[in-house]
């Protein structure tokens, strides 16, 4: 079978030239067809990037087995068998099982094709769902700033015929949209220069150089008794890739001149706001960060002085009550002005907390979950806005004239309000002001749920770690310790690496030092198991071979966990240190006189993977010797090879004499960066001479 003797049931195929960039290249659509016995036939580019398995692992391979979960199955069997049986075809989102392990839910269009000998084929068109869903939210957010627009907006193809016109349009030249499309612009606007309106139109396509605020005079169907004069500009209209789509033209009916130009520009700065705060708004994952970016979109395009609060109990992550009159306690995010004001010292400052009655307009606002406008702010408003009685008279001082309260509202929590005056902006706040500061803040109040939950279970699994984490002594038989525990710094997420120092029967002591692959909660839980349940095993005197033998088993017990660790024993009276690995990182070895090196362990593989034995290997470790156990996130990067890494890491150990708390600070400010997104356990150990005893001889090999 190939691509070419394949159809779709009574169609086939339109050829169309290359195109740099279009809809479906954004989409990345994945193409799969399988034959009759349910095997893939077909896999192309965009399906191994989307589900992550080449054509050579895909083809020939049952799609059932290879990316359909069992409890799915009988589902897919059953549409399958309807789509090869029937010809109808199938369309809807269903979770597929990627290389990876983990599971994409795919938009899936499905429909029954035949070759030119008959035999039948399903084919199936793929594409993400979360970037699907995107897409279409992103289209319809065009689609009703378009069409609520006062602008008549017409989209022209390069023959000057008409695609798309806006309601406005409508009503200006009173022509139906639908009567619109196909026509040339001269068909619907009989102006007596036409022609320098199509000549420049033709120029725009031609050098991408808009046209703007070009006045024309005429008649429309619309009202045929009345000239009417028009403001009209032009623009070239190009997709992502640079392939000119048509060209835009905006229409404003300027006969009241004045007005029509101030009510164009004012439409235009909304959009221009609009895309700005697409971009701006909710970059990070910090709740403040957030405030701070929809603060500084507001300010000067719609107000003057900009503040954002927020409940505490939505901070806090606390349920919340039904609305009612009584007080609300807020936190202050986000204070911001156009200009030095008096307002801001009647607001409060970032960080404050402050507890407002139900009388008060912000009040008003979180309980009723709808915008609070006042266009003209008197001297009975400026009370049920202001802080205090100070802050009354200092916003009587700023000169507010006009306020709007909007909610910050997230799947249907109320989380605050965003605050806005005006100054010395001469115009009141209106009804297109509250449906642009709606719009922001409803941007802005998923990013601030979305960051006060994610920061809620950061906080909750790093205070988990670190209470798991030990707090060993600093001076145990024969050694000097120091040790680090750091978050991830690009991502903030909190993982499953960890170190301990367990003392032992006659002086010796255990050092440990492991990484839980995964975050969050369950990766920080699951290390405390395991820490618990090395101490134990620790108490027992086992070898460290068999100490890892036995955290294998209960690793094996611990669903889609996989661990790597490090565990030695210092003995100081045969200075010597036992060690076993299970897929972890080497150590390093710093010896006085000699160049940093790493102990090369016998390979194993991690912990979880169950049935593999762990050598136990000897290393000479006397007095002034350094010895360094580290995770990966340390020395692993997204742009540097492993081993030159490692070689960083030893150069940073040039001087095993200097003090350890150093030697920890120096590696995590010399090898971290701000980018790096795994955490890092650190444990530097040196042995000393033990004190009240006799030093016995050395055995150290060469």
């Amino acid at each position: 079978m190939t691509a070419e003797s394949l159809q779709p049931d009574g169609g086939g195929y339109e050829a169309r030239p290359p195109r740099r960039i279009a809809l479906l290249d954004m989409l990345s659509v994945a193409a799969v067809v399988v034959d009759a016995e349910g095997r893939i036939v077909f896999w192309t580019p965009q399906a191994e990037e989307l589900f992550g398995y080449t054509s050579e692992e895909a083809l020939g391979t049952s799609a059932a087995r290879l990316f359909i979960h069992p409890e799915n199955l009988q589902a897919v069997a059953r549409l399958f068998a309807e789509v090869l049986e029937t010809g109808r075809s199938w369309a809807g989102a269903f979770p597929i099982r990627c290389k990876d392990g983990s599971t994409r839910l795919t938009e899936f269009r499905n429909m029954r094709l035949l070759d030119d000998v008959g035999d039948v084929y399903a084919l199936g068109i793929a594409a993400d769902h979360s970037l699907l869903q995107r897409v279409e939210t992103d289209l319809a957010l065009c689609e009703r700033l378009i069409n609520q627009s006062p602008i008549g907006l017409a989209l022209l193809d390069s023959d000057l015929r008409y695609l798309l016109v806006n309601p406005a349009l409508e009503r200006i030249d009173g022509i139906p949209a639908e009567d619109h499309v196909g026509r040339r612009l001269r068909e619907t606007m009989p102006f007596a220069d036409i022609d320098t309106i199509e000549s420049a139109l033709r120029q725009v396509l031609t050098t991408g150089s808009p046209l703007l605020d070009q006045y024309h005079v005429g008649r429309t169907p619309a009202d045929p008794d009345q000239e009417h004069a028009w403001s009209l500009s032009f623009y070239r209209l190009e997709d992502p890739g640079g392939r000119v789509l048509g060209a835009v033209t905006s229409v404003v009916d300027v006969t009241e001149r004045h007005r029509a130009a101030a009510e164009a520009d004012r439409a235009r700065r909304r959009l221009a706001l609009v895309a700005e705060a697409s971009t701006r708004v909710g970059t990070t994952l910090e709740v403040e960060q957030t405030a701070h970016e929809l603060a500084d979109i507001a300010t000067g395009a719609l107000a003057d002085v900009v503040a954002v609060d927020v409940l505490d109990s939505a901070l806090a992550c606390r349920r919340m009550r039904k609305p009612d009159n009584g007080p609300e306690l807020f936190r202050s995010l986000a204070l911001k002005a156009a200009y030095p004001s008096v307002a801001l010292r009647a607001a409060d400052r970032p960080g404050d907390l402050a507890a407002y009655d139900g009388d008060r307009l912000v009040t008003l606002c979180v309980h009723t979950g709808r915008p609070v406008l006042v266009r003209h702010v008197g001297d009975r408003d400026l009370p049920r806005i202001a802080r205090d009685a100070q802050g009354t008279e200092l916003l009587a001082q700023a000169g507010v004239h006009s306020y709007l309260a909007v909610p910050l509202i997230a799947h249907g929590e109320v989380l605050g309000a965003l605050d806005l005056k005006r100054t010395r902006n001469p115009l009141p706040f209106d009804q297109d002001d509250v449906v642009l500061a709606g719009e922001l803040a409803s941007r802005a109040a998923v990013a601030i749920d979305n960051a006060r939950w994610f920061q809620s279970v950061r906080n909750t699994a790093l205070t988990l770690q670190r209470s798991l984490l030990p707090e060993h002594s600093q001076h145990h038989a024969g050694l000097e310790l120091a040790s680090r525990y750091q978050p991830a710094q690009a991502t903030s997420e909190v993982g499953g690496d960890w170190y301990d120092v367990i003392a032992l029967t006659d002086d010796r002591t255990a050092l440990v030092v492991g990484d839980v692959m995964g975050n969050g909660i369950d990766a920080a839980a699951t290390m405390g198991r395991l820490r618990t349940a090395t101490c134990a095993y620790a108490d027992l005197d086992l070898e460290p071979g068999a100490v890892l033998q036995h955290l294998d088993k209960i690793t094996c017990d611990l669903e889609h966990y996989i661990v790597t660790c490090l565990y030695a024993v210092y003995d100081p009276r045969t200075r010597r240190c036992r060690i076993a690995n299970a897929g972890h990182m080497p150590p390093a070895l710093v010896r006085a006189g000699r160049s940093p090196a790493l102990l090369d362990l016998p390979p194993a593989a991690p912990l979880g993977v169950g049935g593999v034995p762990f050598e136990t290997t000897t290393v000479e470790f006397g007095p002034g010797d350094l010895l360094v156990l580290y995770t990966d996130g340390l020395v692993e990067t997204r742009h540097h090879p492993i081993d030159d890494r490692l070689n960083v890491l030893l150069g940073y150990l040039d001087e095993p004499r200097r003090p350890l708390e150093e030697t920890c600070d120096l590696l995590l400010y010399g090898l971290r960066h701000p980018d790096d997104h795994d955490d890092v356990a650190l444990l530097v150990a040196r042995a000393v001479e033990r004190r009240g005893t006799g030093r016995p001889a050395d055995r150290r090999a060469g």
